[in-house]
């Protein structure tokens, strides 16, 4: 299989063709694909080199599957382009998430949605991701009214240079701020921009882009997304309302035997889900597992998950693995 990786030299990018490498995908030829800038210089593949092409140059070598992470701006030009060769796009930016023509997938929940007509597939939001990963079991189960959520997302979800930012701000250092404030020593209330209903655009893909799906557009989402000086992953406290009675026990049980998903929660013993553990995983880590005592079938949670890996990276590599179990290359 010819297999594209366009956005290579990025955060995303380089964490799949690391991820393609572990799971053993199975690649005839790799086509490392970024901007002008970065066209010529040589990435590191399998302990081969391999040249960066551009975006021309990749699509007239007409990969069976490219996996996109390099923005918005860039899908909507290049992926209906890679489509017309017979390309099968698996796109990481928020370009097709919410578009009715286009599926937005997380294969543990919704991947039978996808067809073989399907040339541009939508990748979710990093922190929709392990939300929906969380709910998808509960909600069928027990029917999910209303979801609350605040994020404590890492910094990684805004790129190297807010890392950058991160680890000059703790060398007492001056430089180039990707925040509008301080992150270290500090937790900013603002993931993404402010929208006229003074949500930010972070906190609107986890309502609107949960309800897609789940495929049930009359669960209630609502979110606070915060910034935090973490670099590891990202940390979700959840809060679900259910039409139908539960048991805490049940809840457990349900989300253990979820495929994707690890039940860390042992209070005695500080057993519970964070970041720093769920880095480099591609589980997503749930605990803190109680019932909200102050309303009717609420549940309160705590979800983690490396945003770089099922947030973004394995899941498309997971939607490229379904297709090709599913006979779409044969």
């Amino acid at each position: 299989m010819k297999v594209a990786v366009c956005g290579a030299t990025g955060m995303v990018g380089r964490t799949m063709l690391n991820l393609l490498a572990e799971r053993n995908f199975p690649i005839s030829e790799l086509i490392p694909v970024a901007s002008s800038r970065s066209a010529g210089k040589q990435l590191e593949f399998k302990g081969e080199q391999h040249t960066i092409v551009s975006f021309d140059e990749a699509l007239l070598r007409k990969p069976d599957v490219a996996l996109f992470s390099a923005g918005g701006s860039v899908s909507l030009e290049w992926a209906p382009r890679f489509a017309e060769v017979g390309t099968t796009v698996i796109d990481n930016s928020s370009a097709w998430r919410m578009n009715e023509n286009f599926k937005l997938v997380v294969p543990e929940v919704n991947g039978d949605v996808v067809t073989n007509e399907d040339l541009i597939i939508a990748n979710p939001n990093c922190s929709t991701i392990q939300l929906v990963m969380a709910l998808k079991p509960l909600h069928d189960a027990f029917n999910a009214k209303r979801v609350v959520v605040s994020t404590y997302q890492s910094v990684t979800g805004t790129g190297q240079a807010a890392i950058q930012q991160l680890e000059m701000e703790r060398r007492g250092e001056d430089g180039e701020m990707v925040y509008p404030y301080p992150i270290d020593r500090n937790v900013l209330p603002h993931c993404d921009i402010f929208l006229d209903n003074d949500y930010t655009k972070e906190e609107m893909k986890l309502t609107q882009e949960t309800c897609k799906i789940l495929g049930d557009d009359t669960i209630k989402v609502v979110a606070t997304a915060v910034r935090v000086p973490v670099a590891g992953g990202h940390s979700e406290s959840v809060n679900v309302e259910f039409e139908s009675a539960f048991e805490v026990g049940d809840v457990k049980k349900r989300l253990s035997d979820f495929p994707g998903i690890k039940v860390q929660d042992q209070p005695d013993i500080n057993n519970y889900p964070m970041p720093l553990y769920a880095s480099g995983k591609d589980e997503v880590f749930v605990g803190r597992i109680r019932r909200d005592f102050t309303q009717e079938n609420t549940l309160n949670m705590w979800v983690v998950a490396d945003n770089l890996r099922k947030g973004a990276a394995t899941n498309a590599i997971q939607i490229a693995e379904d297709l090709l179990a599913k006979g779409r290359w044969s």
